[in-house]
């Protein structure tokens, strides 16, 4: 029965003892882009840039304000298309005549 004990006790200390840890890097984080929105209509709107053909949410502006925005998950030099709601539903603006524009850094609009 001793014998039993002292092989127990062996097995569970060899069980809790140090391990092994492999430790690495994440993957590199892509460039962090931007959007700067400057809103000079009189009610808020919601921006939206699309990638790949997701449309994404990147926040809101109050109207007569400015407001910058991270654009997660793109890549900089990405083209990509870009939106603003008027949150009635009512009205869509787009930089330009609505083609894709390319993000690196920071991306400056204004709407209208």
């Amino acid at each position: 029965m001793r014998a039993m004990l002292v092989g127990v006790l062996v097995a569970l200390t060899a069980a809790c003892g140090p391990r092994q840890v492999e430790v690495r890097t994440g993957e590199p984080q892509a460039s962090q882009v931007s959007l700067a929105v400057m809103n000079n209509l009189n009610q808020a709107v919601n921006v939206y840039v699309e990638y790949q053909g997701n449309e994404m949410l990147v926040g809101s502006v109050s109207a007569g304000s400015s407001q910058q925005f991270a654009v997660p998950g793109v890549p900089s030099g990405a083209s990509v298309l870009i939106s603003a709601r008027t949150q009635d539903g009512r009205a869509t603006y787009r930089p330009g005549r609505g083609d894709p524009v390319v993000l690196t850094g920071t991306y400056n609009w204004t709407v209208p």
